[in-house]
């Protein structure tokens, strides 16, 4: 499994249904997050040191808690769900 899939599903509260594939899934992502929350899912997807994440989207630890709980948030939204699902 990717792990951007894996990533994503540790973040989704209830998945009901499996998500796409690896390609549609990042098309839908591209479109409904913003380039920042895009960039950090697939460094966290990548990496699990907040600080080399933080460096490598310019900002500090406040603005990385505050985009990390925009993003969850995002990601459990019932009509985003319906699009990475299959």
């Amino acid at each position: 499994m990717n792990q951007l899939q894996t990533e994503i599903k540790n973040r989704i509260t209830t998945l009901i249904r499996p998500l796409r594939s690896d390609e549609q899934l990042s098309e839908v992502l591209r479109k409904r997050l913003t380039k920042k929350e895009y960039k950090l899912l697939k460094l966290t997807s990548i990496q699990n040191d907040t600080n080399a994440t933080c460096a490598q989207l310019n900002i500090d630890e406040e603005q990385y808690t505050k985009l990390n709980g925009v993003l969850t948030k995002k990601l459990n939204q019932e009509k985003l769900k319906q699009e990475m699902c299959s």
